[in-house]
């Protein structure tokens, strides 16, 4: 049987305090069975915006959406989303539960 999950693109740094909460997120009882389920997570570290800016450059503009930034890619390499609008930047205040929703909304077999 073949698995059909979308990647998701975790665009962060170390030294980012929103990005160690989604981190805490990704790893809570709400979220981490979504994303096993749903997404293979693949992390690229931006260090002091000066690392994978290219790579970061193909999806979404870093000095808008700040970090983290998500960016949801089909299996063929098409973007389904991007948090260009910086929805992520601030996930110190977000709650595991909008994670769970933008998951859910972006989940394989869900609607556009």
């Amino acid at each position: 049987m073949t698995e059909h999950r979308e990647v998701l693109v975790d665009f962060g740094a170390n030294w980012c305090p929103d990005c160690k909460a989604l981190d805490v997120m990704f790893r809570s009882p709400q979220v981490q069975p979504l994303l096993q389920r749903d997404y293979l997570v693949v992390a690229v570290d931006v260090g002091q915006f000066d690392h994978n800016i290219d790579l970061a450059g193909q999806y979404l503009d870093l000095q808008s959406s700040g970090i983290p930034a998500l960016v949801v890619l089909k299996s063929d390499g098409t973007v389904r989303t991007a948090t260009s609008d910086g929805s992520f930047s601030n996930a110190r205040s977000m709650d595991p539960e909008q994670v769970s929703a933008f998951l859910t909304r972006w989940a394989p077999g869900a609607g556009q």
